[in-house]
């Protein structure tokens, strides 16, 4: 009698060999995924912020918050009930139960229980641990909201959410991606109902499933006509993105790039700076900057090894090129509120409308 126990075979009643007859020479190497390979995750991982933050909002009619623009993309999850989302310049959307509402670009925007309702300003209340609601309105229907944001680390939308409309709506009703837009707000709502230990990674890495969820439910559709996020939808143009984003420092050319996706030199710029709405070369050096201030706030590498890890040779054009693009050097950007992710930040659910307590009167 043989049992197979990690590849030795153990027979009852006998002693068992020390080592295997044969070994081989040396063991086989495993393809591992780089994760700088795939454009859409890198630029996500590089331009936000990795904490999602969260808070419970319960609210009872009447009842109406108006959010100032501000450079993080918010989302709002309605766990039950109803809310009025109206974004700035786009049409109002009513969210029922399980849908969920992102503004990517941190465009001014009310969420309320019915037009008629009176908005009262929001401002960004401290920082908090606990997840009891916070309780708004009056006595009427009550609506449970999980809001959130991804705080945007240098103050600016990425290339990639340019061409992302100014409103996008999860809804698990959504033939493409139903099932797992519907999945990720289940676990979500679980989640956040009755937190755990180590609740508010499981949250962000949730966050971050629904996020990407939210991207790829604009790709091919007709309001995403330009940006980088279009680009995931022509395999070449994103086999470009992903080639740049995997070699940053690579000394590509637009005769490099175009080669190895089979274009032309003069079809692959255009069709390039048709989809991204920029040339290869001005993308690259846009990454190549947002890649560096990645490390910069996050690293402790000096500025001339960051330099060299981004594709420049000498520091005086690095800094040069950074300050062009992120509006200050290099050394003052790592001293800035963005280089540091652990830093306690503001959540939107713990803003308190300005000038008035946890709980609005009622309309008379």
């Amino acid at each position: 009698m043989c049992d197979l126990v990690y590849g030795y075979c153990l027979r009852y009643g006998r002693s068992m060999r020390k080592t295997p007859k044969q070994l081989a020479e040396k063991p086989t190497p495993l393809e591992l995924r780089d994760p700088r390979g795939d454009a859409v995750a890198d630029v996500l991982g590089a331009s936000l912020i990795r904490h999602a933050l969260y808070s419970p909002i319960e609210a009872r009619a009447p009842w109406g918050l108006r959010i100032p623009r501000r450079n993080r993309a918010s989302f709002y999850l309605v766990a039950h009930g109803s809310a009025r989302l109206e974004v700035e310049g786009e049409r109002a959307h009513v969210l029922s139960s399980g849908e969920a509402g992102f503004v990517p670009h941190g465009t001014a925007h009310v969420l309320r229980d019915s037009a008629d309702s009176e908005p009262l300003p929001v401002c960004d209340g401290p920082y908090s641990l606990s997840w009891v609601p916070r309780r708004i309105g009056g006595h009427g229907a009550a609506t449970a909201i999980v809001a959130g944001f991804f705080e945007l680390s240098d103050g600016r939308g990425p290339v990639l959410l340019q061409g992302v409309p100014p409103l996008v709506v999860l809804s698990a009703s959504d033939p493409a991606s139903g099932p797992w837009i519907s999945a990720a707000v289940q676990f979500i709502l679980a989640e956040s109902a009755s937190p755990r230990p180590a609740g508010n990674i499981v949250l962000q890495r949730l966050a971050d499933v629904l996020f990407v969820l939210a991207l790829r439910s604009t790709v091919g559709n007709g309001p995403c006509q330009r940006g980088a996020i279009a680009a995931v939808a022509d395999p070449r143009v994103y086999e470009t993105l992903s080639l740049m984003h995997a070699r940053v420092a690579e000394p590509w050319t637009v005769d490099m790039l175009a080669r190895r996706v089979g274009m032309s030199r003069s079809g692959f710029a255009a069709r390039f700076t048709e989809l991204v709405g920029e040339s290869p070369l001005q993308y690259l050096a846009r990454w190549r900057i947002a890649r560096a201030a990645e490390l910069l706030r996050d690293t402790t590498e000096k500025v001339e090894t960051i330099a060299g890890r981004v594709g420049y040779e000498s520091v005086p054009a690095f800094s040069r090129a950074f300050k062009r693009l992120q509006g200050t050097g290099p050394a003052a950007f790592r001293r800035g509120p963005f280089a540091h992710t652990d830093e306690k930040r503001s959540a939107v659910g713990d803003a308190l409308p300005q000038g008035h307590g946890r709980e609005q009167r009622p309309r008379r």
